[in-house]
């Protein structure tokens, strides 16, 4: 009958939770739906890096590059 899904509750700044309604509407989604999709694979982006450094590290160096 599905997954059971836990509630978890984040604390995010006004400007950003706009800017994921936004997107939410665009996709048609809900923000939960949104935000849910964008976590897990936040999080197997953390589990490829091996940690919040050097994934942060990967991040800057690739938006530099582009530039």
């Amino acid at each position: 009958m599905g997954e059971w899904k836990a509630p978890l509750s984040l604390r995010v700044r006004q400007e950003l939770r706009r800017e994921l309604e936004e997107a939410a509407a665009k996709e048609r989604r809900t923000l939960c739906n949104v935000s849910e999709l964008l976590l897990e694979w936040a999080y197997e982006q953390l589990k490829i890096a091996g940690s919040v450094d050097r994934l942060y590290n990967v991040q800057l160096t690739r938006f530099k590059e582009k530039k």
